[in-house]
């Protein structure tokens, strides 16, 4: 009995601490520059939706976490600014195109902020 006095109650924070989500980093945290730090922005409101910068779980599209260190995009091209570029500007399969979305200095931001993932 005494042993359930301690243990649940312990158990039941460990729990609700394990629920939490992660709290989010500042630009500082992450070391950005300006121009990475507003491409982090026009990630958050444009890209967010479908992908996750941080983690490898895939939300409706695929994780973009550490995407300029593989080889290879999601799509099978490698892994460079123009092909980045592309999926960005002309979007694929369920991706929208973004080309009369963002201009190109948001596209450059959005890209050097890709590179910091």
């Amino acid at each position: 009995m005494t042993i359930r006095r301690t243990v649940l109650p312990a158990l039941l924070l460990l729990l609700l601490a394990a629920c939490q989500p992660e709290r989010r980093k500042t630009d500082a945290e992450l070391g950005l520059n300006p121009q990475q730090a507003h491409g982090r922005r026009i990630f958050d409101a444009q890209c967010a939706r479908c992908h996750d910068p941080y983690t490898a779980s895939a939300a409706k599209g695929p994780s973009l976490k550490k995407l300029y260190s593989r080889q290879y995009l999601p799509s099978g091209l490698p892994t460079t600014d123009e092909h980045v570029t592309n999926s960005i500007l002309l979007g694929r399969k369920m991706m929208p195109a973004f080309n009369q979305t963002i201009n190109d200095q948001q596209l450059q931001d959005l890209l050097a902020y890709l590179k910091t993932l």
